[in-house]
């Protein structure tokens, strides 16, 4: 009888050797993906000043946070926080480290996050999150958008997925939809209803979008833009049509055009413009998107990103634009085992168990299990004295291969290795 609650905090993934042998794998194979695009790997602190985290922080981020307390009140840990997401530290290590630094600066920062947020299936207090960023000093061009973005893209494809699509827009393109229409004061209020008008019936968001005061005129235009989708040519023509001059988002297809038009040369997977894409943090200034399984899209988004031109203004004068994408590994991983979506085998987590019959056994043992490490195989000696079905239980749980060291086995230096799902053996 357990005498404590021994279950994990609320929010907190906990997994079994088998599953996180998989989702290690496939942290490893994004790893490898980032790294192959020439991004450098870093890890900023989990602790992170107060001040910092919040400096561009927007919506409930400030309830969200966790604080770090201490019962020494004459520690300043009062103004220490846990990180929210890599980003907003990213920007105060370019800040803090630029001297130092290649630009542009292609960086991953593969590792955990954390977030108060209310406790509910599949949404994490304490998760992986797999970012890749690229920094500029004073400018950067269009071009590394469609970089980020592949690299995202090809990172997801070793997960094996079913069809993927990556849907982009730009921000520059709204705001100027706004200004031509005379809501550039309301564009945070239309911003957060374009960003939700996926998810509930079209009624509500002309409902939500009246409740701020538009006439009918403003409301169809509105709504004829967020639902505006397709190839640059097929979006630019519906612009057309319901603006007329283009002069207002013309600075924002331009860099529409552009990235599309890298991906396209890139062979970069499926994709297409979609003006619903918003994202809601506060600092994408530019291109945004997100990546879906075109059959599972109540899934919603399972990686996403944008582009960044003021993240460090609030550390420095000097200007470091940017663009980033994160596959936010937890809640993909917890999505896709819901679903039967991972299509991904690895290997048991060990290769080897060594059964030695008796501790005069010991020695020989360690020289094998040794002799196969240097060979780049993992072994586990198992020096239980319990009976030797058990010991091959356990194995069965763990390893590929059991190999039963005796007597005779020492004497004649024969060893052989039992392939535990299939019952072969084979000398070594």
């Amino acid at each position: 009888m357990k005498k404590l609650n021994t279950s994990p905090l609320s929010g907190m993934q906990e997994l079994l050797p088998t599953e996180q042998a998989i989702f290690d794998q496939l942290k490893n194979n994004i790893s490898d993906v980032y790294h192959h695009y020439g991004f450098l790997s870093i890890e900023t602190p989990i602790i992170e000043r107060t001040d910092i985290l919040l400096a561009k922080a927007g919506g409930d981020t400030e309830k969200q946070i966790y604080m770090v307390s201490k019962t020494d009140e004459s520690s300043d840990s009062a103004d220490q926080a846990l990180r929210f997401d890599h980003t907003v530290p990213l920007a105060r290590y370019i800040v803090e480290h630029n001297n130092d630094l290649a630009f542009p600066f292609q960086v991953t920062q593969i590792n955990r996050n954390f977030r108060g947020e209310r406790a509910q299936r599949g949404r994490f207090r304490e998760f992986y999150q797999c970012d890749a960023d690229i920094i500029g000093r004073d400018k950067l061009p269009i071009a590394y958008d469609a970089k980020v973005i592949s690299c995202i893209y090809a990172a997801l494809k070793t997960f094996n997925l079913p069809r993927m699509i990556i849907r982009i827009s730009n921000r520059k393109v709204l705001a100027g939809f706004l200004r031509a229409l005379g809501l550039s004061e309301k564009a945070t209020q239309i911003s957060g209803i374009i960003d939700h008008a996926e998810k509930i019936p079209e009624e509500k968001s002309r409902a939500a979008l009246y409740e701020l005061g538009l006439n009918d005129d403003q409301v169809n235009q509105i709504c004829a833009f967020m639902f505006t989708k397709g190839s640059f040519e097929e979006v630019e023509t519906k612009l057309r049509e319901i603006l007329g001059d283009l002069t207002a988002v013309q600075e924002g297809l331009d860099e529409l055009k552009e990235v599309t038009s890298i991906l396209e040369a890139e062979k970069t997977g499926n994709f297409i413009i979609d003006f619903m894409i918003i994202r809601g943090l506060d600092y994408y200034t530019g291109t945004v998107f997100e990546t879906m399984l075109e059959d599972y899209r109540e899934i919603g988004s399972i990686a996403s990103g944008g582009r960044y031109e003021n993240l460090a203004s609030n550390f420095t004068d000097q200007k470091f634009p940017g663009v980033g994408g994160s596959i936010g590994l937890t809640r993909l991983f917890f999505i896709l085992r819901e679903h039967n979506l991972i299509n991904i085998s690895v290997n048991s987590p060990v290769d080897y168990v060594i059964l030695p019959l008796s501790a005069n056994e010991y020695e020989a043992s360690f020289e094998l299990a040794n002799s196969l490490r240097e060979k780049g195989k993992t072994v586990d000696v198992d020096l239980t004295d319990r009976k030797l079905g058990d010991r091959f239980n356990r194995a069965g749980k763990i390893a590929d291969f059991a190999i039963v060291v005796g007597s005779n086995e020492v004497i004649n230096q024969k060893y052989l290795a039992k392939n535990l799902k299939t019952g072969e053996t084979t000398e070594l």
